[in-house]
Parts: C-alpha cells; sequence; structure tokens
C-alpha cells in the first residue's frame, strides 16, 4: 500500500497505477504457466510426499504424443527384449505416421583393443540396430561423431548427452541412459 501511495505521490494517476498492476499479473501468470510446464522426474522407488514421475513412464508418454518429430540422444542404449520394448511404442507410431521424423544422435563405440574399419564397425551397428533394438519397419535417422571409432586416443570422442525432445515442443533433459536399468532401477534425476 506505501508503495502505492508514493506512486500517487510522484504523480502516477490511477489509471497508470492500474494499468502497471495488471501488466504485472499477466507477467506473473506467464512465468507461473512456464514453471507449471516443469516437472521433476526420477527414476526409482517413489517417495512418500513425492510429486515426481518415473524416467521410463515419462518416456513413452513422450514417444506416444509425438505428432511430427523426435530427437533422442543417449551415451548407451539396451539391446534385445529391453530395447525393443523401450522402442516399442514410437517405431508403431512412426510407422503409422509417415509425417513422424526420428532422429537418435547415439554413441558408436570401438571396443577396446578392436582394429577393424571403420565400415565392419558401422555395418555391425547397423545389423544389430535392426536385429536387437528397432521392431519398426521405418528406421529412424541415426547418427553418431565419427570420432568415437577412432582407434587412437587423441582423436576419440564420445557422445554423453541425453535427451528427448518432441515435436519441438516438449524436452527431457537426464542423466539416464535409454537403458532398462537407467528408466527402471537407477536413482537418477532429471527435469
Amino acid at each position: 500500500m506505501n508503495e502505492l501511495n508514493r506512486l500517487s505521490t510522484i504523480g502516477s494517476s490511477p489509471h497508470q497505477i492500474a494499468y502497471t498492476l495488471n501488466l504485472l499479473a499477466a507477467e506473473r501468470a506467464t512465468v507461473q504457466q512456464v514453471r507449471d510446464r516443469i516437472e521433476l522426474v526420477w527414476t526409482g522407488q517413489g517417495i512418500a510426499g513425492s510429486e515426481s514421475r518415473d524416467t521410463a513412464v515419462v518416456v513413452r508418454e513422450l514417444f506416444n504424443t509425438a505428432r511430427h518429430s523426435v530427437l533422442i540422444s543417449s551415451f548407451a542404449i539396451d539391446r534385445g527384449e529391453k530395447a525393443r520394448a523401450l522402442f516399442e511404442g514410437l517405431a508403431i507410431r512412426m510407422d503409422a505416421n509417415l509425417a513422424l521424423r526420428v532422429r537418435m544422435f547415439l554413441n558408436v563405440q570401438r571396443p577396446h583393443g578392436n582394429e577393424e574399419p571403420e565400415t565392419v564397425l558401422l555395418k555391425r551397428f547397423m545389423d544389430t540396430f535392426r536385429r536387437d533394438i528397432w521392431v519398426g519397419n521405418r528406421l529412424p535417422e541415426v547418427f553418431y561423431d565419427p570420432r568415437s571409432l577412432a582407434m587412437g586416443t587423441e582423436m576419440k570422442a564420445c557422445l554423453h548427452a541425453k535427451c528427448v525432445v518432441v515435436d519441438e515442443e516438449r524436452v527431457l533433459i537426464t542423466s539416464a541412459n535409454f537403458t532398462e536399468a537407467a528408466h527402471e532401477r537407477n536413482r537418477a534425476i532429471a527435469c
């Protein structure tokens, strides 16, 4: 109340004060809407009083809402039944929606001591991806950093980022890899 009286004393009219208060209220409502869209996600047993959600559930929900694009980045992904279960919903959605573009940025590694040509390692990765990871008829675009297959340590690099971006509107940034252990058992926190 003191501030309103002070504004009046320095020459602000009631209309100007009301206008300024309306602008402030609108700005606060906008900030609150943004805050309401952010939620904490973690993996592991729930904690009493927690309003957090499980990573695996959130990832499946993100995949199930995708309309036109999904970007996935991960250091590690499962193979076999666990991987197929994780990506099945997205693969089915991609097959049903020809406009849905899925891009995956993955860390393709050279096994320790392996000296095979990069083409052999990439062919093996592609065959494993198709057989043990992706169940859909349409394949996602898969990218990797070629430095991850370098033989020397001077040029070696790895992709460590983990995130999901859906329709350029919803984002999950996480420390959890795309593995069953990370999504179902680890105590990782993401937002």
